[in-house]
């Protein structure tokens, strides 16, 4: 049997009985409940077989460059070659482009089982995502070429990050040279690009954020071009290599299978681009890449921490250690699974509720995606992208912390390569830092969801919360755990009215309090995650508590919500009271002192 273990009945439970996207699929006519499970059940068969086979040797043997070309281990191209040939690497796409058009819910949830049983070959099989970006937001030829991409699964790449700016991608220096038309040269360096080299296609197809000459500063001078690593002939074959080169490959802590590059653009000879849709508007046309690529990031995250736990779980049934603990000074006593111990107990309740959390949160943010689809004007759209920081930035920190739950439980077993989670936690590590780290995600959260929003979008959530915290009445078996929540969500309204005295305060003089703002973002978002999470597994718990009597997998879900409430509701009063106090003390420390 292989490493992963999925969750196919939490995301049904997800799917159907909390969300009932069965009720919700007016714009998926030919969709029901049997076919959208079908789907995941045959994907899951997938998975656990070819897709996941090579998970191990691509850690083991990892691709290596030689003269600018990259070789990726066989295992891994079987992977990606059993994909193609399955179609799973067209999920998601419209019949327009040559996919199967799936509701958001139901992709993001085959995405789980993609990106959680090898996360290496999913990052290679992300081409179709370019492929639509370029259809949506590119001129009438490079629709055409779009198709192109899909048709001969070609690869891509986001080109952001350069050597001196990081994540400032507004310090960029890569320049675009006008040719003639949409046609230009581009010549920079970029690092850290994921993908950027490799033969498990015929061609990748790099978007690379350059500044044109002539073009102001900062991210509002920068536009999108398309760099094919071959150039395309008229008829669609492919012609002469472009002037794109990868001149270093890193060698890393993890996914190590997943090439990640330092690619030179016009370093011998030109590097032939295209700017999309013949316009410049790169910053906005490549966050369309970067938000799917944070949501990614969060769905694997989760589906890390996911699999991390069942694993754990099945180790603390079959390891026989230690008698019970009402009998540990009897020398005769029978030994027990460690699962009968409290200290594992606690583990697993831990890993278990913030495992399906993570889960409910990213199903949450990708209901409202498939809401938007059907009502545009519903404000889905809005709260999405208030979620959005909530899913990168808290399921990727807190899944690292919590998948060394996941190896403790193992003991000294789960430290060495005979189990997986030595290398899920090498592999999510990386998580935290890609896409824009918590803080970042932290600060997109406080100035440009809340602040700039003037906090409507958030009103609306916290409305729709307060509603929930309201309800059940009388005998309401999870009364207690509604009114945790309230205080929560009063706790978090209290945080945020802090770091808006702050914010207002520097805005009227006194400029360095939005350090006080700075000092608490990340706080926040772990917070607004925690109320996030708290409310979506109490719904869950509201859904389960009639058939928890007869069900373990119900009776789990009621469990794990109010053990979840109350581990985090203390922490979030916590967070407040620590930026009501904030005196700024830190940032006025001399640096010599650290």
């Amino acid at each position: 049997m292989g490493h992963y273990r999925s969750n196919l009945r939490d995301l049904e439970f997800n799917l159907f009985e909390v969300h009932r996207i069965q009720d919700h699929l007016d714009a998926w006519p030919d969709f029901d409940v049997d076919t959208l499970k079908d789907i995941l059940h045959e994907l899951d068969r997938f998975v656990q077989g070819e897709w996941s086979e090579s998970f191990v040797d691509a850690d083991r043997n990892p691709p290596e460059l030689v003269d600018g070309e990259v070789r990726l281990p066989e295992s891994l191209k079987r992977s990606l070659a059993a994909a193609e040939e399955a179609g799973w690497t067209k999920l998601g796409l419209t019949a327009e482009l040559g996919g199967m058009e799936v509701p958001p819910t139901l992709f993001w949830a085959a995405q789980e089982l993609l990106l959680g049983s090898n996360p290496t070959a999913a990052f290679y099989a992300s081409g179709s995502l370019f492929a639509r970006i370029v259809y949506e937001e590119g001129t009438p030829e490079q629709r055409e070429f779009a198709k192109l991409m899909v048709e001969r699964n070609w690869a891509g790449t986001m080109v952001l990050t350069e050597p001196d700016a990081g994540s400032d991608v507004g310090a960029g220096t890569t320049k675009a040279i006008h040719v003639e038309g949409d046609t230009y040269h581009i010549e920079g360096v970029k690092r850290f690009i994921t993908g950027g080299e490799h033969d498990a296609a015929e061609n990748i197809v790099h978007l690379v954020l350059a500044r044109p000459e002539g073009a102001g500063p900062g991210t509002k001078g920068l536009s999108l071009f398309i760099v094919p690593k071959y150039l395309v002939n008229p008829d669609g074959t492919l012609g002469e290599r472009n002037g794109v080169v990868a001149t270093n490959l890193e060698h890393k802590m993890g996914l190590k299978g997943s090439t990640t590059c330092e690619l030179t653009f016009g370093m011998g000879k030109p590097a032939v681009g295209y700017l999309v849709g013949g316009v410049h508007d790169g910053i906005r046309q490549m966050f369309r890449v970067i938000e799917h690529a944070r949501m990614t990031i969060g769905t694997k995250s989760a589906a890390t921490l996911s699999t991390g736990y069942l694993n754990a779980l099945e180790y603390a049934k079959e390891r026989i250690q230690g008698a019970d603990m009402t009998q540990m000074t009897d020398k005769t006593a029978p030994r027990v699974p460690i699962i009968r111990h409290p200290d594992v107990r606690r583990m697993l309740l831990m890993q278990k509720a913030y495992a399906e959390g993570l889960r409910a949160l990213w199903m949450y943010a990708a209901y409202c995606q498939h809401m938007d689809a059907l009502d545009p004007e519903g404000g889905w759209d809005r709260r999405s992208d208030l979620l959005l920081p909530l899913v990168k930035g808290y399921s990727s920190e807190k899944a690292y912390v919590l998948l060394a739950q996941s190896l403790q439980v193992l003991g000294g077993s789960g430290y060495i390569q005979d189990y997986p989670i030595e290398q899920y936690i090498r592999d999510s590590k990386i998580d935290t830092v890609y896409e824009g780290t918590i803080g970042i995600q932290a600060m997109d959260l406080f100035f440009r969801k809340i602040a700039r929003d003037q906090g409507q979008t958030l009103a609306a959530l916290a409305a729709e919360i307060g509603e929930f915290v309201k309800a059940g009445g009388d005998g309401d078996p999870l009364g207690a755990e509604r009114g945790i929540l309230g205080k929560m969500l009063d706790d978090v309204q209290g945080q945020i009215g802090a770091m808006v005295e702050d914010l207002m305060a520097s805005m009227g003089g006194e400029a360095e309090r939005i350090y006080e703002v700075g000092l608490h973002a990340n706080s926040l978002l772990e917070s607004m995650a925690e109320v996030v999470i708290a409310w979506q597994l109490l719904r869950h718990a509201e859904v389960a508590h009639p058939q928890a009597d007869s069900d373990p997998f119900y009776l789990g879900k009621v469990e794990s919500a109010r053990w979840f409430v109350r581990d985090v509701a203390p922490k979030i009063a916590a967070r407040r009271a620590a930026a009501e106090a904030e005196d700024g003390r830190l940032m006025a420390l001399d640096d010599a002192a650290f």
